[in-house]
């Protein structure tokens, strides 16, 4: 009797030092619990950015030793305690898990909204042989998503003035009140100027974006990305793939941003961007943006692009090892149609001959 006694003091003695140890083992338990009670009321205060007298890593190290002075003395004085079951505390945590999850559940269905931000990122005084000119550099930036298409445009007030004038024409009305910088004839490449007009052309193309008729119209979509169009075609026929393939990406990319109708211009730019991709070999891009190409010309038996399309199409998934079944299937049904497949130009033939 006395022995089994014994037996049950000891085995209580050895829980009651494993909880011990379990609590001593693990200190920063309590210090997580309470961190998690008082964190949104310290992010509820303002961010600010103000004068430090110590370095980041001054400040880390202070910190650091002051964090440990204070749990050394708290241990050594015994205010540490247990104050939750382990049963306890896991309900804590599942509670605070169930938490996040609805409140992740919540934010999931809202919808964050897009805009277009129109940013001058730089301004640049160019000297030609027959005229002086400030180019602006124009960021077209996605706004509300993670936006890592690069889109740009440069240029200068004469072209802002000429679109101002072509809008005016088209959309007197919702012109009306839009007042466009004036062009003046002196200081004109002072940094003053340069840096108003920069404020004054974001304003202007985000004014102009906001009404709906002038953001579709074909004259305001054209100012951005046409003369990239015109470019990387003369640099498609010069054979210089390279320049050619940015200028027409960063013209496909402008007409996404901005939302563009215009498939016949969006064909052009993913079958051009293709074929740069072929002539530089670089197989898998080229036949990426080919079937871009062949899904935006939607089947249009009589489109002149589509037999080269699907040639080129057929031809690269071949040499990628990819199903070109379907591509081959559709070739062969406009043969069956009475279409000549075999006397039609090249893809490299018809996109540098037409525009």
């Amino acid at each position: 009797m006395a022995s089994k006694i014994l037996h049950k003091f000891r085995r209580k003695v050895k829980k009651h030092n494993t909880t011990e140890e379990t609590v001593e083992d693990f200190p920063e338990r309590s210090e997580l619990d309470d961190d998690t009670e008082g964190l949104s009321a310290r992010l509820s205060g303002t961010l600010s950015f103000g004068d430090v007298d110590v370095t980041d890593e001054e400040y880390t190290q202070a910190d650091a030793a002051n964090s440990d002075s204070d749990f050394l003395q708290s241990f050594e004085s015994g205010e540490m305690e247990c104050t939750e079951s382990l049963w306890g505390e896991a309900k804590h945590c599942n509670m605070l898990t169930r938490q996040l999850q609805e409140s992740w559940k919540k934010s999931k269905g809202n919808h964050i909204v897009e805009k277009l931000i129109f940013e001058v990122t730089s301004a640049n005084v160019v000297q030609d042989t027959s005229s002086k000119y400030v180019a602006y550099t124009i960021h077209v930036i996605k706004s509300g998503s993670f936006d890592g298409n690069k889109a740009l445009i440069v240029r200068r007030y004469t072209d802002f003035a000429k679109l101002n004038e072509k809008l005016h024409k088209h959309f007197k009305e919702e012109m009306s009140n839009v007042v466009f910088p004036k062009k003046i004839i002196r200081k004109n490449f002072t940094h003053e100027t340069i840096a108003k007009r920069s404020r004054a052309f974001e304003q202007y193309l985000q004014h102009i974006h906001s009404i709906t008729d002038i953001r579709r119209s074909k004259v305001f979509l054209e100012f951005f990305y046409l003369r990239d169009l015109k470019a990387g075609q003369g640099l498609l026929r010069g054979g210089m793939c390279e320049d050619a393939m940015e200028t027409l990406i960063n013209a496909l990319h402008l007409q996404q941003k901005l939302g563009s109708w215009d498939t016949e211009h969006l064909l052009f730019t993913q079958a051009s961007i293709s074929l740069c991709y072929q002539e530089l070999d670089h197989l898998e891009e080229a036949q990426a943006y080919c079937e871009q190409a062949l899904q935006t010309v939607d089947n249009q038996e009589n489109h002149p692009l589509l037999v080269p399309l699907l040639h080129s199409n057929i031809r690269l998934s071949w040499k990628i090892a990819k199903d070109k079944r379907q591509s081959e299937a559709k070739l062969q049904q406009l043969q069956e149609s009475g279409l000549d497949t075999l006397n039609q130009p090249s893809l490299k033939e018809y996109l540098i001959r037409d525009f």
